[in-house]
């Protein structure tokens, strides 16, 4: 491989890292989706008229 020593430490110190960086970056896109979410869900509520607000809250108690 042109003079390059690939031993198996390095192979397995490789593959630890991609697994951890995949993991990761799970774990971030999850947190940023989620707060997304709440941001448009703030945003739709935000428009919503004062009758469609009231019986959403009354379905949110349950009542």
């Amino acid at each position: 491989m042109g003079g390059i020593d690939i031993s198996v430490i390095g192979v397995f110190i490789a593959v630890v890292t991609g697994i951890g960086s995949y993991v990761l970056g799970r774990r971030m896109r999850e947190k940023r989706m989620l707060k997304k979410r709440e941001k448009d869900r703030v945003a739709a509520q935000a428009n919503e008229t004062r009758q469609v607000r009231r019986a959403r809250e009354r379905k949110e108690r349950g009542d």
